[in-house]
């Protein structure tokens, strides 16, 4: 048997949907199923303004925009995250500075962050990793308190919360992801929520998305012409990709439970070997409700996390390591940064072990998996 790291749970109504897409014959952005995922993610996560992308890459450097970053601007951040989260601020000309993360959830740390916060910190980016959510409470009273901009980075967040708020619809701005590899996917797409009640900065959103067109009021019929009013760029998916997603949508609570059983089963598994001090596993605390995205644990150094990684995939488990620090990349090198400036991030991501969770994952595969695991952990 060979488990794989992920993989997509998909039921009849995917095609279905995509099928009555193209009978529609409106399979370009913004048509009938953009509209329906839309409503059912305003609706189910109370969000103000949803706006659809191509990808949550796009959501963040459509936020950043909405933000009005610009040079001379510093935006706080975890260093344990995807590039895309840095790129989103490196093109509007501003600054990545890399905060630590806590090393019980690996979200980022409000003590350090608020210790980097000067005069040119206009913004600070949560990222909610392994859908669990960052210190909400914290880090926006330490916003208010320096008058910061919030972008939650919730691509790994979808249908999580933080004391019984959806991930996202928190701070000023959150941005998903529906890539491939996340929980509810269309294969590559994103969602950007606006929670300011602000008409004229949803409008310019919606421009900007247009590629600096009037077209999304042109089709809501607010307006007589399509007309070019602005810059702008073409980040509306897909109505196709969107037919898909309103199944995984309209199938999210079942893809959870799914999801939150194989997390039960390892966390159980796994109990006997953090009591003997072998490794430590993920916390996700009472203020959490989680998504069930990831299932990690955390060894002693980086050769033991090798050592295990490569033993199970000798035996058919696709078990993975993460992330690589942005400060200690070439890119975050050239910017100045050294792996020694945030040594928790560094030591997480050298111990860290993903195990394979997805939703259709069989009791024979995850079975399997602590099997191998057992045999790989038990002998060290």
């Amino acid at each position: 048997m060979n488990i794989p790291s992920f993989k997509p749970y998909l039921s009849e109504k995917e095609k279905k949907y995509v099928i009555d897409a193209m009978e529609r014959s409106q399979i370009s952005g913004d048509g009938y199923y953009t509209e329906r995922v839309t409503a059912f993610i305003e609706n189910s996560f109370k969000a103000h303004k949803a706006l659809m992308m191509t990808s949550g890459t796009h959501a963040l450097e459509l936020a950043a925009i909405l933000a009005n970053l610009g040079p001379d601007d510093e935006v706080i951040m975890p260093s344990f995250t995807f590039s895309s989260t840095a790129n989103a601020v490196l093109l509007r000309g501003a600054k990545p500075v890399f905060a630590e993360v806590e090393a019980n959830t690996l979200n980022i740390d409000p003590a350090d962050l608020e210790r980097k916060i000067t005069t040119k910190t206009k913004a600070m980016i949560p990222v909610h990793y392994a859908g669990v959510a960052c210190d909400m409470d914290r880090l926006m009273a330490i916003a208010s308190n320096h008058h910061l901009q919030v972008i939650e980075d919730a691509a790994q967040g979808v249908n999580a919360k933080y004391r019984g708020r959806n991930l996202g619809t928190i701070g000023d701005f959150g941005c998903y992801s529906f890539h491939g590899t996340k929980n509810y996917t269309c294969g590559e797409g994103g969602a950007l929520l606006i929670n300011q009640k602000n008409t004229q900065l949803i409008e310019k959103a919606e421009i900007i998305r247009q590629k600096g067109t009037n077209r999304c009021q042109f089709l809501r019929g607010d307006v007589h012409n399509y007309n070019w009013l602005d810059w702008g760029s073409s980040y509306s998916p897909s109505d196709m990709l969107m037919a898909v997603l309103l199944a995984q949508l309209e199938a999210m609570q079942e893809i959870t439970e799914k999801r939150k059983a194989v997390y039960a089963a390892y966390r159980h598994a796994f109990e006997p070997y953090e009591k003997q001090g072998i490794l430590r596993m993920m916390e996700i605390s009472s203020e959490c409700d989680a998504n069930y995205h990831i299932f990690w644990v955390m060894f002693n150094s980086q050769a033991i996390r090798d050592f295990v990684l490569a033993e199970l995939k000798s035996r058919g488990v696709a078990a993975s390591f993460h992330f690589l620090p942005l400060h200690s990349s070439p890119m975050g090198r050239k910017m100045g940064y050294k792996p020694s400036d945030l040594p928790i991030t560094e030591k997480s991501a050298q111990g860290l072990l993903r195990l394979p969770l997805y939703a259709g994952m069989t009791e024979d595969e995850y079975h399997f998996v602590l099997k191998a695991a057992e045999a790989v952990i038990g002998g060290l």
